[in-house]
């Protein structure tokens, strides 16, 4: 980890502890980041976003939404220079963890040795891709995504293209937690569903679909994957009481335009 952006972002943060709680700006800034990635793809839930993003914006001045865009352009950085926790760090480094009901989130290198454990044999990982298409990954307590971010960097160190051969479906009761990951999946361009919900009780009143999972058509995907038998497990259905039924559902094709990012000879995609 790039320890000179993590000492920024906090920098960052701390200068808006002076007007408001920095546990609040902490978590306005992650839901008002995950809404504007969320409503560049998503239209079906759009306009609720996009009204949500103005009340929080409400609350704060000209330079804290300065801030904010300066702490989102580190994020970025952060998340090119290497996969990693960033945000996960963050809350810790802002010493939230004391203050968030108890939650501590695993540490980035202990999420990237179980992850080569998990990841070690090139063979089988190969195989599965081979019968299947792609892989998925269940993660029913997200957090700040540190395990799936540290399952991708495995994957792609194994020599296979996670952008293009896994999909995640997470979950997390916490709504904080669940834009935390949603932004780093999105920064790594990780094919995902994030929800908030209870996994025990199988209960999900939010989903947030990555840039990756709605620009490559991952729905489709899974639906002809779960037909044909192959073992692909569906993204769960939101329960009807939890659905925001007045929201239109229009279709999110995005247009063929040139490519804004560069593409490394692995297929990997780079932000910059």
């Amino acid at each position: 980890m790039n320890n000179s952006r993590l000492k920024t972002i906090v920098k960052l943060f701390e200068t808006c502890r002076y007007k408001h709680d920095r546990y609040s700006v902490f978590s306005d800034w992650c839901e008002c980041a995950a809404i504007a990635m969320s409503n560049a793809v998503d239209l079906v839930h759009f306009e609720m976003r996009e009204a949500r993003y103005l009340e929080i914006i409400r609350k704060y001045d000209h330079a804290t939404m300065e801030t904010f865009a300066r702490v989102m352009g580190e994020v970025t950085m952060a998340m090119e220079d290497g996969p990693q926790d960033i945000l996960g760090a963050t809350f810790h480094a802002l010493e939230l963890h004391n203050k968030a009901r108890g939650q501590f989130f695993t540490p980035y290198p202990i999420c990237r040795m179980m992850a080569k454990m998990l990841a070690s044999n090139r063979e089988d990982i190969g195989k599965i891709i081979e019968e299947r298409g792609f892989l998925t990954a269940q993660e029913p307590a997200v957090g700040s995504g540190a395990m799936i971010v540290a399952l991708a960097e495995a994957i792609r160190d194994a020599g296979f293209n996670y952008q293009q051969s896994m999909h995640v479906t997470a979950v997390d009761i916490d709504r904080r937690a669940v834009h935390m990951a949603y932004i780093q999946f999105s920064l790594l361009h990780i094919p995902a569903t994030v929800l908030v919900g209870d996994s025990l009780a199988m209960r999900f009143h939010e989903e947030w679909h990555t840039l990756a999972h709605v620009i490559e058509g991952w729905n489709a995907k899974l639906r002809r994957t779960e037909r044909e038998g192959k073992g692909a497990a569906l993204t769960p259905t939101p329960e009807a009481d939890d659905i925001d039924v007045g929201q239109p559902v229009r279709a999110c094709t995005p247009e063929p335009n040139e490519p804004s990012f560069d593409v490394e000879k692995t297929g990997q995609l780079r932000l910059f």
